[in-house]
């Protein structure tokens, strides 16, 4: 058996770690561990920055702002796509930043579900974030289907994970379109991307992704795989900001041949835009599905976010990602697994199956649990029915207090702190 991980041991990771100097660009809170920035990261000095700039354009330039801007406003959106399109291996064209999560999954699911007597379903899972599932389910009633029998959710054996094959399965002469996030929000399975676009290709089935949990902590080759389209949130481990426009993309081969079913100004030609048409004549690739305006201040913080995560490099981002993750993990296994604590590691080991953070299982008090952990300014989150979730995000938490939030839920066991809070959950966990 390997030796047991100790904090010198711990402390040398920190000390060897190149990618650690980013955390210095980050607004680390005081007496805080921080570790949800899988829900939401955390501001950097670089996205303050670039919203400073923008405010000053503002009071400067007003109206102006739209083309004298530093950057100009017309164009951000566009801008910021083809800035992060090697975060999600993509071509510049093919991504846009607009909108949010939500309401890039109605416009892009509207503009790729295509029905017909016979083939009229769309496959997802049943352990999906409730908002894509709440979108799709729209989508169907929009076209006179009933959720109840066109929406097919891929069933969990364990509830807590997916099998390929069994999604790939479901992938019936019924089915016209696949919509599934790349990584399961509670456990934090990363699912086989280029395996399911590979096969939905092969039967002639349109495949979308939900990459929120992903992006920013795991390469993807969107272009390369073949994936029909996908969108993302930057608020999490892209740290842009609450709120903040979200990421859409759409394979090249679709451009000029899909049509936005959803359209909005911002989806037109940029030259003619302002000659206020009444015919909608879009962007000839991603930025078609541009809706409305963007938020500008919000798209500027995204911007000051991206200079960290494209200096520091995807690639890098990944593989310090899974050193923290790795180590939690062990740590878990070796100082939380037996009685009293009991604790599970639920997400899986093997570091091509998992995503950004790491998820504890407890049968008992997992939700008070968390909430001690707060009350010590260690800030993770919980998910029903029994899961804390930890996220030691690569720019700037350490392997140092991956291995004291350890030691934290060893003593709020011990010490039976978790007593004093409610066995009733707040609005947000």
């Amino acid at each position: 058996m390997p030796a047991a991980v100790s904090k010198a041991r711990v402390l040398q990771m920190d000390r060897n770690d190149p990618l650690l100097r980013f955390r210095r660009n980050f607004f680390l809170p005081r007496k805080m561990i921080y570790m949800d920035g899988n829900s939401l990261g955390l501001q950097s000095r670089s996205a303050a920055r670039k919203v400073r700039q923008v405010l000053d354009d503002w009071r400067n330039l007003g109206i102006g702002g739209w083309l004298d801007g530093n950057p100009p406003w017309f164009t951000l959106s566009e801008s910021l796509g083809k800035r992060a399109s090697p975060l999600v291996g993509a071509l510049p064209g093919e991504v846009v930043a607009t909108g949010t999560t939500t309401v890039n999954i109605h416009s892009l699911v509207a503009s790729f579900f295509d029905p017909i007597p016979g083939r009229d379903r769309i496959l997802a899972d049943e352990l999906n974030f409730p908002t894509d599932l709440y979108a799709l389910a729209g989508q169907l009633r929009l076209r006179g289907l009933d959720p109840s029998r066109h929406l097919v959710r891929v069933a969990s054996r364990d509830g807590r994970t997916l099998m390929e094959e069994e999604i790939i399965a479901a992938m019936d002469k019924n089915v016209a379109l696949v919509f599934l996030p790349s990584v399961l929000f509670v456990s934090g399975q990363l699912l086989d991307l280029p395996r399911l676009t590979a096969a939905a290709r092969q039967r002639g089935i349109v495949i979308g992704f939900d990459l929120s949990h992903s992006a920013g902590a795991v390469p993807h080759h969107l272009h390369e795989w073949g994936v029909d389209f996908a969108l993302w949130c930057s608020y999490k481990y892209l740290n842009g900001g609450p709120g903040s426009p979200a990421f859409l993309f759409v394979h090249e081969r679709h451009h000029g041949s899909r049509f936005p079913r959803m359209p909005g100004w911002f989806g037109y030609q940029k030259q003619k835009q302002f000659d206020l048409l009444p015919e909608f004549n879009p962007q000839p690739d991603a930025g078609g599905w541009q809706i409305s305006s963007p938020g500008i201040l919000g798209a500027a913080a995204v911007a000051g976010a991206l200079e960290i995560s494209l200096e520091a490099g995807i690639e890098a981002i990944r593989e310090r990602s899974l050193r923290l993750t790795e180590l939690l993990m062990r740590l878990a296994d070796e100082r939380l697994s037996a009685p009293p604590y009991s604790f599970t590691v639920v997400n899986p080991r093997h570091a091509e199956r998992r995503g950004g953070h790491v998820a504890l299982a407890r049968n008992q008090e997992a939700l008070r649990i968390a909430a001690a952990l707060r009350a010590r300014g260690i800030i993770p989150d919980f998910r029903p029915p029994d899961v804390i979730r930890i996220a030691p995000v690569a720019l700037y938490n350490t392997a140092l207090e991956v291995y004291q939030v350890v030691e934290a839920l060893r003593e709020i066991v011990d010490n039976r702190e978790y007593t004093r809070f409610q066995t009733v959950r707040g609005a947000i966990t």
